[in-house]
C-alpha cells in the first residue's frame, strides 16, 4: 500500500513533464517541453505530441518557404540528408512532409466527450480558486486550500453528477487518491497521474509555478498538485470518464521519410530544421570570425563620449546601432536585471515584485524612498495619482454593481462612446493627450530614489538594501562580465519596458531578465550604487579605474516607440551639457530605429509616429514584434558585431576573454543569460510551430481570466504561450523563423570546454540538440569550432561534414 509520501512523490515526478506557466502579470517565456530537456530534441517532440497533441516541427509549408527564399543552403541540406541516409531530393521530401501534416490520431468520441466534461468542470473551479483579485465575489473557503475548498463548496454545483459525494471524500487528498484508484494496480498510477496532469497543461503549469514560487497568493490560498489531482480524479469518477484511458486503437503515422532513412532515430523534419539553422549560423559565424581577425589590428580609439549598457534583448540591437551612428558612443550588452537579484517595491505599486530571472531567487529587498528636498514634487504626484485612483475605483464600482450598472451606462454612455471612438479612430492623438498629461505629472523617479543602503532592522523577509561589500561586488561583476577597462564621462544603464494598450500579454514584452517587469528600476539601483564614492574607491582597488568625472545615469528603453528616457533629473552642472547632448542624440537614434521597426511591421511610413499610434491603439493586435525573429546569441566584444545589421535577431552579451583569465565571467554568462535566452528561444519556437497548443491562438478571441491567464473563447485550458499576432504577419504568413538558438562565443575553445565539463545541465542541452554552440577562438588563428557532442568539437565548415576531434584538443584542418 502506498504511503502519502509515495503518492506525493509520484505526482511530483510526473508533473515534471509539464512546463511551468507564470501568471499574466509576470508572464515569463519558457520552454513548454522543459520537462523533456534530458532527452534528444526529436524524442521530446514526440513526447509532446503524445501528451499534449502538439506539433513540434515547422510545417512543410514553412520549410518550403525557407527553401524557396534561399534561407536553407542547398549544400548544407544535401550534406545533412546524406549523413542520415536520406536521398538528396528536396522537392520529394517537401511533398512527403506536406502529405503527413495534419495527421492527428484521437480518442473515441465518447471518451473525448466525458474527458471534455471533466476539463470543463475543473476549469471552472480552478479559475474561481486561483483568481488573483479580479473576482468581485471570490470563492468561499479558499484560505483552507484548493482540495478542501472544492470538497466543501462544489457539492452545490449542479453540473457535477451526485456532487454531494464530494463531501464524503477523506480530508486528506492523498487518502482520497488511494481510495479512488483502489481498482487500479499501483504500477498504473504514474500513467494515471500523467494523463490527468497533461489533460490541462496550462492549469497544471500554473499550479506548479505557484507552488514553486510560494508567494503571497500561495500563502493566502494554498494549492498542491496532490490536491489538484485528487479533485480531478473525484470529478472524473462522478462524471464516469476513464481514469486510465486505454491506448487509442489508431497508432501515430510514421514521420515523413522515416521509411527511407538508414538512421530511423532522426526524423526528416529534424534534418531539414538543422540544415536551416546551420545556414543561418554559418553567416553569423563568418561575420564574427572576420571581425575577430580585424580587431587584432584595431587601435584604441580613446575614451568615448558616453557608454550605454543595454539588456542583451534582441530589440536592443536595433537601438544600439542607431545610437552608435549618432556620435562617439560605445554600447554594451548585459542581462537586463543588471546582475542584482532583488525584490523591488515601487513607490506607486501595491506589491513588491521579484525583478530577476526566474532561475534566481531574490536576495535583497529594495524600496523607493523620497529624496531629500522633493516634498512639493511628491505632493503633486500624489494629488494626481489619488484623483486618478479614485475615479477608477468609482467607475469600476458603478459598472460592476448590479444596482447601478444600467444607470451608469445611461449617464456615461455618450462619454464612454466618444472615448472609445477616439481610441479607435485617433489613437495617435490619444497618445499625445496621454503624453501631455504624463509630462504634467511628475514621475516617481523625479522625487524618489532606491533605498540601496543596508538596514539591519527592516521588517522584511529579505535583507533590506545592500552592504558596501555587496554593492562593490555587483558593480565589479558587471564590469568583469563585460570586460571593461575604461569609463566615459557618462555611463548609462538602460533597462527596457514596452508600452501597449489592452494587451493581456503585455508583460511578455517587458524585460524577461526582470521576470516580465520593466527594467528601469534595476538600472536605477546599479547607477545609484556606482555613483557612491565609497563604491568607486573600492572598484579602483580592484583594478577598475573609474575616473572622478564619471557619472552613472539610469534610463529605460521603450521597446515599442524606441524612446530612451534618462532618469537624470538632478544632473551636476559639470555634466549638464553632456546629458543634454545625449538626450538630443537619443532622439535622433529613436527616429531611425522607429522607422526601421515600423517598416518591419508593414507600415509604409510613419516611423516614430507609427510606433506611438500602435502603443496607444486599444485595438492594435501587434504593438511591437517583441523578440520575434530571435535566432542567435553572440557573447563577445561589441567590435565583433558593430559593423553589421543583425536585423534584431541576435542577443548580444558583452564579454572580453582577455580580461577573464580564469573563465569565471564566461561561466556566469553560460549559467545565467545563456539559459534564459534558450528559454525565450524555445518559447518562440514552439509557439510558432503550433500556436494552438504551445501558444495562445489569436488575440481576437482571447478571454482573460482571474489575472492569471487567458482562455480561447469562454473556457478551457489556460493558454501557455505567445499569441499568433506576436509570431506571424498574417494567419498564413510567419514572421518568426522557428530556429533553435545558435550561440557564438568569442573565447578560447579549451576554456569553453572546461566550463561545459562543470555544467552538466548546459552540456545536456547541447548534447540533446536544444541549442547549438560555436566558438570563435582568438588564440587559434581566429578559427571557428562547432560543438558536436560529448565535449567534442569540429572545425566549422560549410555543410558541417568535418569529423569530431578529441575534447580540449581542437585541431585545424588544412584548407
Amino acid at each position: 500500500m502506498s504511503t502519502d509520501n509515495d503518492i506525493h512523490e509520484m505526482i511530483e515526478q510526473t508533473a515534471d513533464e509539464v512546463g511551468p506557466v507564470w501568471p499574466l502579470h509576470s508572464f515569463v517565456t519558457a520552454n513548454p517541453l522543459a520537462g523533456f530537456e534530458d532527452r534528444p530534441f526529436h524524442e521530446a517532440v514526440a513526447a509532446g505530441e503524445r501528451l499534449f497533441g502538439g506539433d513540434g516541427y515547422p510545417s512543410a509549408d514553412a520549410f518550403r518557404r525557407a527553401w524557396e527564399r534561399g534561407a536553407i543552403e542547398p549544400g548544407v541540406l544535401e550534406s545533412r540528408l546524406a549523413d542520415h541516409g536520406y536521398a538528396p531530393v528536396p522537392e520529394t521530401h517537401l511533398d512527403s512532409m506536406a502529405a503527413s501534416d495534419g495527421d492527428d490520431p484521437a480518442a473515441s468520441d465518447a471518451e473525448r466527450t466525458a474527458t471534455d466534461r471533466v476539463d470543463d468542470l475543473m476549469t471552472k473551479w480552478l479559475a474561481a480558486f486561483l483568481d488573483q483579485g479580479k473576482a468581485h465575489w471570490p470563492m468561499p473557503n479558499r484560505e483552507q486550500g484548493f482540495y478542501v475548498a472544492v470538497r466543501t463548496t462544489a457539492r452545490h454545483d449542479g453540473d457535477i453528477p451526485d456532487s454531494g459525494r464530494l463531501a464524503d471524500l477523506p480530508s486528506d487528498p492523498a487518502a482520497a487518491i488511494e481510495n479512488l484508484l483502489a481498482d487500479h494496480p499501483e504500477s498504473e498510477w504514474p500513467a494515471v497521474f500523467e494523463h490527468h496532469l497533461a489533460a490541462l497543461p496550462g492549469w497544471t503549469g500554473l499550479v506548479k509555478q505557484r507552488v514553486a514560487d510560494d508567494g503571497d497568493w500561495q500563502s493566502a490560498y494554498p494549492i498542491t498538485l496532490t490536491g489538484y489531482v485528487a479533485v480531478r480524479l473525484a470529478i472524473t469518477d462522478l462524471v464516469g470518464a476513464p481514469m486510465h484511458p486505454e491506448e487509442a486503437a489508431t497508432t501515430a503515422a510514421p514521420t515523413a521519410g522515416d521509411e527511407t532513412a538508414t538512421d530511423d532515430a532522426v526524423p526528416l523534419e529534424e534534418v531539414w530544421l538543422s540544415a536551416w539553422e546551420a545556414s543561418y549560423r554559418e553567416e553569423l559565424v563568418d561575420a564574427v570570425t572576420d571581425a575577430s581577425e580585424a580587431t587584432v589590428a584595431a587601435t584604441d580609439g580613446g575614451r568615448p563620449d558616453a557608454q550605454f549598457v543595454f539588456c542583451i534583448d534582441t530589440r536592443s540591437e536595433v537601438i544600439r546601432r542607431h545610437i552608435e551612428s549618432t556620435g562617439d558612443y560605445e554600447t554594451h550588452g548585459y542581462a537586463g536585471f543588471f546582475g542584482i537579484p532583488m525584490r523591488y517595491d515601487d513607490y506607486d505599486s501595491e506589491v513588491a515584485v521579484d525583478a530577476c530571472p526566474p532561475i534566481l531567487d531574490a536576495q535583497h529587498y529594495i524600496a523607493d524612498r523620497q529624496a531629500a528636498g522633493d516634498t512639493d514634487v511628491r505632493a503633486t504626484h500624489d494629488r494626481w495619482r489619488n484623483v486618478a485612483d479614485t475615479a477608477t475605483n468609482i467607475v469600476d464600482a458603478l459598472k460592476t454593481n448590479a444596482a447601478t450598472a444600467f444607470s451608469f451606462v445611461e449617464t456615461a454612455g455618450s462619454g464612454y462612446g466618444a472615448a472609445l471612438a477616439a481610441r479607435t479612430l485617433l489613437p495617435a492623438r490619444v497618445y499625445d493627450l496621454l503624453d501631455t498629461a504624463d509630462e504634467r505629472v511628475p514621475d516617481d523617479h523625479e522625487f524618489c530614489e532606491p533605498s540601496v543602503d543596508h538596514a539591519a532592522d527592516a521588517a522584511t523577509d529579505l535583507p533590506a538594501g545592500l552592504t558596501l561589500d555587496e554593492k562593490v561586488e555587483y558593480a565589479a561583476t558587471a564590469f568583469e562580465l563585460m570586460g571593461w577597462e575604461q569609463f566615459a564621462r557618462v555611463v548609462v544603464f538602460a533597462g527596457h519596458a514596452s508600452e501597449t494598450t489592452n494587451n493581456p500579454f503585455d508583460s511578455s514584452l517587458d524585460c524577461g531578465a526582470c521576470a516580465g517587469n520593466p527594467g528601469g528600476p534595476s538600472a536605477r539601483v546599479l547607477a545609484t550604487i556606482c555613483n557612491e564614492e565609497a563604491v568607486k574607491a573600492e572598484l579602483r582597488d580592484r583594478g577598475f579605474d573609474v575616473p572622478d568625472d564619471t557619472l552613472f545615469v539610469a534610463g529605460e528603453h521603450n521597446t515599442t516607440t524606441d524612446e530612451v528616457e534618462l532618469f537624470a533629473d538632478d544632473v551636476p552642472e559639470s555634466h549638464a551639457d553632456d546629458v543634454a547632448q545625449l538626450r538630443a542624440d537619443l532622439e535622433t537614434a529613436r527616429s531611425g530605429a522607429a522607422a526601421e521597426r515600423a517598416a518591419e511591421m508593414g507600415a509604409e511610413a510613419g516611423g516614430a509616429r507609427e510606433t506611438e499610434r500602435r502603443a496607444a491603439d486599444w485595438a492594435e493586435t501587434r504593438p511591437e514584434w517583441g523578440l520575434a525573429g530571435n535566432a542567435g546569441f553572440v557573447i563577445g566584444p561589441r567590435a565583433l558585431t558593430e559593423g553589421f545589421d543583425l536585423d534584431g535577431r541576435a542577443f548580444l552579451h558583452s564579454y572580453d576573454w582577455s580580461t577573464d583569465p580564469d573563465g569565471d565571467a564566461l561561466e556566469a554568462i553560460f549559467a545565467g543569460p545563456l539559459v534564459v535566452t534558450q528559454w525565450i528561444n524555445t518559447q518562440y519556437y514552439f509557439a510558432t510551430v503550433d500556436t494552438a497548443v504551445y501558444g495562445s491562438g489569436s488575440k481576437v478571441t482571447h478571454n482573460p481570466v482571474g489575472n492569471v491567464g487567458v482562455y480561447q473563447g469562454n473556457g478551457g485550458d489556460l493558454m501557455t504561450g505567445l499569441p499568433l499576432q506576436s509570431l506571424k504577419a498574417a494567419d498564413d504568413e510567419p514572421y518568426h523563423q522557428p530556429l533553435r538558438l545558435s550561440a557564438v562565443v568569442h573565447a578560447p575553445v579549451e576554456r569553453v570546454t572546461g566550463i561545459l565539463a562543470d555544467h552538466e545541465k548546459m552540456t545536456e542541452l547541447l548534447d540533446n540538440g536544444w541549442l547549438s554552440l560555436t566558438v570563435v577562438d582568438p588564440t587559434q588563428q581566429h578559427r571557428a569550432f562547432h560543438y558536436e557532442e560529448g565535449l567534442e568539437w569540429t572545425p566549422a565548415s560549410s555543410g558541417g561534414d568535418a569529423r569530431p576531434q578529441a575534447p580540449n584538443t581542437p585541431t585545424v584542418a588544412d584548407d
